[in-house]
């Protein structure tokens, strides 16, 4: 009996215990959430603009990885963009310093949009200053805008052109008896080669050369023009082998302006203050400053465009919606396209859910309030399955209001089905879009199983098909020929949801399918975009599209609160160990890994782009 009580005893303090500390965190999180907010901007600020760990097309707390210690920083294109444009339109903020460290991640397209974003703000007159220890291509394509370019006096500014790699599989699978059994439609549809080759066929190495060079070309010309030689003199520069020169080199030949250690830019910054001393100044992070309350000019019509995210489901906003109620919809579609959340095991990072996505679009279709809604696609595709599903809700969307899609650094196979039925479509320059065809991989491993482990399987059947997938022996030519005519009519239905989009007619389409890969600028040519831009101008076609001049702008599907994150420990401990993957085995060797990992969870048939966030920047 004394056990018993002491065990009960036990349990009661210990649910007191568990109790307590989940208060205690509730109400930490609670007042971190009120203090993330709104933030006051202080005067004479310096926006810090600090380019480490990677990006994603919004920000999201990981309280996790904070509290485990992450050194895996992951910054939001999204508030980065917000802080910027706030730093132009406020008083208090004077300038911007760049901070270059260790950034890898961004596609060329979200470069593109911050960089344009930094030489809107220089038009307000106010100064950019960069530093790195040393900068990677990525960074210096940033920093080059600055007023004045900084580097360690032992420094090193990595610029020496884009190269992408492929790994081939071929070989490790013969290995160990696996043998992959494929079927596509498009000659330019590579995401399966590493499966069957060990080497790159003349159409990949032909469609990577062509939209590389074009990329390279943008980025080239851009600096070039910044640092005021041109994009020959640069190239010139770039073969000579920057990344091994000496600092003074750089200076010599006005890659950068200034050469100092990182414990003088405080004064630097305080000269172009006209301050006296490093203190006499304040700065605030891209966090605070998205979050902060702008004070951009309201123009002469007094109309108001409130930028924010929702809270909660796609339901009626307590926000204030403006004098007329209007609201522009805009909807983040970012990652692998999945059927839904339970499908996604093995996808790289942030995934489409196919199942909320549809929800989400069907609501956003029927709520009156929503006059348009733009589409923001960052996706390399996936599930062809889950983008016909998808396509449908733009449909819907389409047929009661204009529907527009603004492209981040990919929106190509899936990412492009999703896209194609929209009214309006914008890329960047450096987007990566088209790549429409599908194809389908399915694992056979008979001699692994069979020869190697020692296993051996018999099946009894009522009808030829009825054990198809059946991995521990080889497929059948019926079942071969059975699924690539199924392969073929995906593709046939892919090209008329993109020539009925398009308006084109589907052999026109067909002409520049194939699986072939384009960027944005050539997608323009070719007819698969509508035109350059970025997410603002977008929101700008949107009202244009709705008629509506005064509208406000809301932001879905809605982010999961500080708590949400906190409470969500699959996610969490997900995200965290995906994170810490990466870090340890480095983009390409993991995404090796995870896509071994998850060929039987894809699904039959996928359209998707053969490489994704492989841009050496």
């Amino acid at each position: 009996m004394k056990d018993f009580l002491k065990y009960v005893l036990a349990t009661v303090v210990g649910i007191i215990v568990v109790s307590l500390i989940c208060t205690i965190l509730s109400v930490i999180t609670l007042l971190g959430m009120a203090s993330k907010s709104t933030k006051s901007v202080p005067n004479d600020a310096v926006l810090v603009l600090k380019l480490e760990g990677s990006i994603s097309e919004r920000s999201q707390d990981n309280p996790l990885g904070g509290i485990l210690g992450s050194n895996t920083t992951q910054l939001g294109l999204d508030d980065i963009l917000k802080a910027i444009r706030n730093a132009q339109n406020n008083d208090k903020v004077k300038g911007i310093y760049i901070e270059a460290g260790d950034f890898g991640g961004a596609t060329p397209a979200q470069l593109q949009e911050i960089r344009q974003a930094l030489l809107n703000f220089k038009k307000s007159g106010k100064f950019i200053v960069s530093y790195g220890d040393q900068y990677t291509q990525g960074t210096y394509y940033l920093a080059s805008v600055a007023d004045s370019v900084v580097i360690n006096p032992e420094g090193m500014l990595d610029w020496k052109g884009l190269a992408f790699q492929t790994l081939y599989y071929k070989d490790v699978l013969d290995k160990v008896g696996v043998k992959m059994e494929i079927f596509k439609v498009g000659t330019y549809k590579s995401a399966v080669e590493p499966y069957f080759l060990t080497e790159m066929s003349d159409a990949n190495r032909e469609q990577i050369t062509v939209f590389s060079d074009e990329i390279w070309k943008q980025m080239q010309s851009e600096v070039a023009k910044s640092r005021k030689f041109s994009s020959e003199q640069l190239n010139q520069l770039t073969d000579e082998g920057l990344t091994f020169k000496e600092t003074n080199y750089y200076l010599k030949k006005k890659l950068v302006d200034k050469v100092a250690f990182s414990d003088e830019v405080p004064q630097m910054l305080a000269y172009c203050m006209d301050k006296t001393n490093a203190g006499d100044y304040n700065t605030i992070s891209v966090t605070d400053l998205a979050a902060s309350t702008s004070s951009e000019p309201k123009g002469t019509s007094g109309n108001v465009i409130a930028v924010y995210y929702a809270a909660g489901e796609i339901v009626e906003s307590s926000e204030p919606k403006g004098t007329s109620g209007n609201v522009i919809a805009v909807y983040y579609a970012a990652g692998e396209i999945v059927e839904s959340n339970q499908s996604s095991f093995g996808s790289m990072g942030e995934i489409i859910a196919a199942d909320k996505v549809t929800k989400d679009l069907k609501d956003l279709a029927n709520d009156d309030d929503v006059k348009a809604v733009v589409m923001r696609v960052n996706s390399p595709g996936g599930s062809a399955f889950a983008s016909e599903q998808i396509w449908h809700q733009v449909m819907n969307i389409k047929s009661k209001k204009p529907i527009i899609v603004s492209m981040g650094g990919y929106a190509a196979s899936g990412g492009y089905y999703i896209s194609c039925a929209a009214d309006y479509i914008l890329a960047e320059p450096t987007t990566l879009t088209g790549s429409i065809g599908i194809f389908g991989v399915f694992p056979v491993a008979e001699e692994l199983i069979n020869k190697k482990i020692g296993i051996h399987a018999n099946t009894v059947k009522t009808n030829q098909f009825a054990d198809f997938g059946d991995y521990t022996r080889q497929m059948t030519e019926a079942e071969k020929n059975a699924l690539q005519t199924y392969i073929n009519r995906g593709y046939e239905l892919f090209t008329k949801r993109c020539a009925d989009g398009r308006k084109m007619p589907q052999d026109s389409i067909k002409a520049i399918a194939e699986g072939r890969v384009w960027t944005g600028e050539h997608a323009l040519k070719i007819g698969l975009v509508d035109k350059l831009g970025n997410l603002d101008d977008a929101i700008e076609i949107a009202k244009q599209r709705a008629n509506v001049e005064e509208a406000t702008i809301l932001s879905y599907p809605a982010k999961s609160s500080f708590l949400e994150q906190l409470m969500d420990k699959t996610k969490n401990s997900d995200s965290y160990a995906d994170a810490k993957m990466k870090e340890l085995l480095g983009t390409e060797f993991y995404n090796f890994f995870i896509n071994l990992r998850s060929l039987d969870k894809k699904g039959t048939v996928n359209a998707r782009v053969p490489f994704y966030g492989n841009f050496n920047l």
